[in-house]
C-alpha cells in the first residue's frame, strides 16, 4: 500500500524530472504517514529530503518507502542515504536498485553500515516501468526508443501529392503532446522537416517546470533548411555524415564567438543547432552509433516521429521498444505514402515482432500500442 502510494507520488515528476529519474518516498510511522515528498526536477530536492522536512522528528524510528534507492554520493545535491541516517530512520523499503554506477548499490550499503534495514524488490516491476528510459540508458547503453506513427484505415500515413493535412484528429494529436512532454528527446528524419517543417515541442502547459525535450535531426548530408522551425527556440542537435559534418566544422568554429559552441553558418545565416558526427549504415545513418551519442546528452526516453523510410530502419534494426501506432477512420488510397519502407531483410527482421499491448479510443481513432514479444 506504501510503496504505491510512493510509485503515485513518483508519477508527478513524469514531465519534469528529466535527466533524473522519478521518485517518490513516503515515511510511516506508528502505522501512520509522517511525511511524503516527490522528486520535481534536477538540481531540486530528492524525494526523501522532502518527505523528511515533512515529518521533522517523527521520521526518527519510521520506515522509508522510496521507489529508488536512495543515492550515496554528492552530485547536485547531497546523499539521501546520509539523511535517512541523521534522521533515524529505522528501515527502508527500496522498490529497485538504482542502476546508476554512481550508486548502484553503495546507498544500501550505506544505509546497512549505519544499522538501518534494508529491503528492497517491492513493487519493483511498476517502479522499473515508471522508469523505464533511466534503466535503459544505464544498463544497455542506450535511450529506451518509441516510434510514434500515424495511418488511415488503408495504411497510409500522407496524402499522394505532397498535399498537408493531419491524418489522426485533434485528441490524438494531444495525447501525442503527452508522450513529447515524458520524452528526454524527440528525433525525426530530413525528409519529415524539408514535407512538414515540425515544431517537435510540447504545447502542454503542465506547471512551472515546463521543459521541452531535446530535438534531433538525423540530416545525412545537412540539406534541411537553417530556418526551418526545428531549429527555432532552443535550436537543435543535428546528425550527419562524417563528409557533411566535417564541411561544416570550419564555419562553426568561426561562429562559436557569435552563436555559441557548435553553431553552423550555412545559406549565410547561424543555424541554432549543433551537428554531430555520425558513420553512415548503408543509404542513412548507423542508428546504434546516434543512440549511443544521445546516452551523452543523458537521453532516457526517445520519441522517433519520422516518415516511411526512417521508421523502416529502426524497425529493421530492432531498435524501438514501444510501437505507438494513431489510427484515423478513414481512407487515402493507394498512391499515398505508406506507414514504412521496410521490405527485404529489414522486413524479416520486424516480421512478428510486435504484440499488443494496449488498445483504447482516442477521441475518433484508436490508440495501439506493441511492445517486442516476450522471448
Amino acid at each position: 500500500m506504501h510503496m504505491a502510494h510512493a510509485l503515485e507520488l513518483a508519477r508527478r515528476g513524469l514531465f519534469t524530472t528529466d535527466p533524473n529519474p522519478r521518485v517518490g518516498c513516503v515515511l510511516v510511522g506508528n502505522g501512520a504517514v509522517v511525511g511524503e515528498g516527490w522528486h520535481a526536477r534536477a538540481g531540486e530536492p530528492h524525494a526523501e529530503v522532502l518527505a523528511l522536512r515533512a515529518a521533522g522528528g517523527r521520521a526518527r524510528g519510521a520506515t522509508a518507502y522510496v521507489t529508488l534507492e536512495p543515492c550515496g554520493h554528492f552530485g547536485r545535491t547531497p546523499p539521501c542515504a546520509d539523511a535517512l541516517i541523521a534522521a533515524g530512520v529505522a528501515r527502508v523499503c527500496c522498490a529497485t536498485e538504482d542502476p546508476n554506477p554512481q550508486v548502484a548499490g553503495a546507498g544500501i550499503l550505506r544505509l546497512r553500515a549505519a544499522g538501518i534495514t534494508v529491503d528492497s524488490g517491492m513493487l519493483a516491476a511498476e517502479a522499473r516501468a515508471l522508469n523505464v528510459g533511466f534503466f535503459s540508458r544505464f544498463e544497455r547503453g542506450r535511450p529506451y526508443v518509441r516510434l510514434k506513427l500515424a495511418m488511415s484505415l488503408d495504411g497510409r500515413t500522407a496524402r499522394a501529392g505532397g498535399v498537408k493535412a493531419w491524418i489522426s484528429g485533434e485528441a490524438s494529436r494531444a495525447d501525442v503532446q503527452q508522450w513529447r512532454a515524458r520524452s528526454s528527446a524527440v528525433l525525426t528524419g530530413a525528409g519529415t522537416v524539408r514535407a512538414d517543417d515540425p515544431r517537435l515541442d510540447v504545447r502542454l502547459d503542465y506547471g512551472p517546470w515546463v521543459r521541452q525535450p531535446l530535438r534531433v535531426l538525423l540530416d545525412s548530408t545537412l540539406s534541411c533548411d537553417p530556418r526551418a522551425r526545428i531549429f527555432q527556440g532552443g535550436g537543435a542537435v543535428v546528425f550527419a555524415a562524417d563528409e557533411a559534418a566535417a564541411a561544416v566544422e570550419p564555419l562553426a568554429a568561426a561562429d562559436e564567438a557569435v552563436a555559441g559552441p557548435g553553431a553552423a553558418a550555412r545559406l549565410g545565416e547561424l543555424a541554432p543547432r549543433r551537428v554531430e558526427r555520425v558513420p553512415r549504415a548503408g543509404a542513412g545513418l548507423d542508428l546504434d552509433a546516434v543512440l549511443e551519442r544521445l546516452t551523452g546528452y543523458a537521453v532516457n526516453e526517445l520519441l522517433v516521429e519520422c516518415g516511411p523510410r526512417l521508421a523502416a530502419g529502426f524497425l529493421a534494426a530492432t531498435r524501438v521498444d514501444q510501437l505507438i501506432l494513431y489510427v484515423a477512420p478513414s481512407f487515402l488510397g493507394a498512391a499515398a505514402a505508406p506507414l514504412t519502407a521496410l521490405d527485404g531483410a529489414g522486413l524479416d527482421a520486424a516480421q512478428e515482432r510486435f504484440e499488443f499491448a494496449d488498445v483504447r479510443r482516442i477521441g475518433a481513432d484508436l490508440r495501439l500500442i506493441l511492445e517486442p514479444r516476450k522471448a
